[in-house]
């Protein structure tokens, strides 16, 4: 190899890594200012949307759609800036997707049944709900999982398929719920006067509803004797305050009242030969 020829060759290559090395650069620059200009494309659609007062759960599902579209049509336009044919590339991703689809059928159901809970919205965001084996406040639905924070406050995400699948308990649906409770009451208690006491007394913790009117029935029998089903109303936010609340009056109602203290006894028979 002559001088000439190492000479072309070099200034080939250093042309060749110019060319590459621009092209990777204007990728970048592409990828940067197309994720800012999807960002604020997302976030136009996202104002329009809430001007129309759409639901918190349709404007998050939109806004995903949104982004993963616009996300794989800008990866396709930079790769068509290096030169690859984008009807080639757009059959890999169809051939991708079929086998990916028959591998990962689980995802697509989850993404199948995401759609169904946006059509049919058993909850929505804010609802406080029990669906998947989680009890807790859903955050958000997205495209294949929702996120609910339980009320230690932990973040579970679940699959929308397995939400979807099995039964959906929404506490936040009605207006209010029911707090059941149980109280033991000794036999020797006068069951009827605890019944009254309870009623009056339960009435008066706050948040308690003032109709549907606390229920204090007789609910079962046990050998220390009978056992109170004490049932007050509230509004779904306040259940836990009640439920705590409604414990401590029970305890300091009957005791203040004088009211025997249940304790288990057994009647002995001795018999002499």
């Amino acid at each position: 190899m002559n001088k000439d020829d190492f000479s072309r060759y070099q200034d080939l290559i250093a042309s060749t890594v110019t060319e590459l090395g621009i092209k990777i650069l204007a990728a970048i620059a592409f990828w940067v200012i197309g994720r800012w200009l999807i960002g604020l494309a997302v976030g136009m659609v996202r104002r329009a949307l809430e001007k129309q007062e759409v639901d918190p759960t349709v404007l998050r599902y939109v806004g995903s759609i949104v982004t993963v579209t616009l996300n794989i049509l800008l990866v396709i336009g930079i790769l068509g800036y290096f030169g690859v044919q984008t009807t080639t590339f757009a059959a890999l991703v169809a051939g991708a997707g079929i086998a990916i689809g028959a591998a990962w059928a689980g995802l697509l159901a989850n993404f199948a049944a995401g759609a169904f809970l946006i059509v049919l919205r058993p909850f929505k965001v804010g609802d406080f709900v029990t669906a998947g084996g989680v009890t807790g406040t859903v955050t958000e639905i997205g495209l294949f999982a929702t996120t609910v924070n339980t009320p230690d406050n932990v973040m579970t995400v679940v699959g929308n398929n397995k939400l979807f699948a099995g039964d959906i308990q929404n506490f936040t649906h009605n207006p209010f719920r029911r707090v059941d409770l149980k109280c033991q009451l000794s036999g020797a208690a006068d069951h009827r006067a605890a019944m009254a006491l309870l009623r009056e007394k339960i009435a008066t913790i706050p948040n308690v509803l003032p109709e549907p009117k606390v229920d204090v029935e007789i609910l079962d029998f046990t050998l220390v004797g009978p056992v109170l089903a004490v049932r007050p109303y509230c509004h779904n936010d306040h259940y836990w305050q009640v439920y705590f609340d409604t414990n401590k009056m029970i305890r300091e109602a009957l005791g203040e009242a004088g009211f025997p203290a249940p304790m288990p006894a057994q009647s002995v028979i001795v018999t002499q030969a």
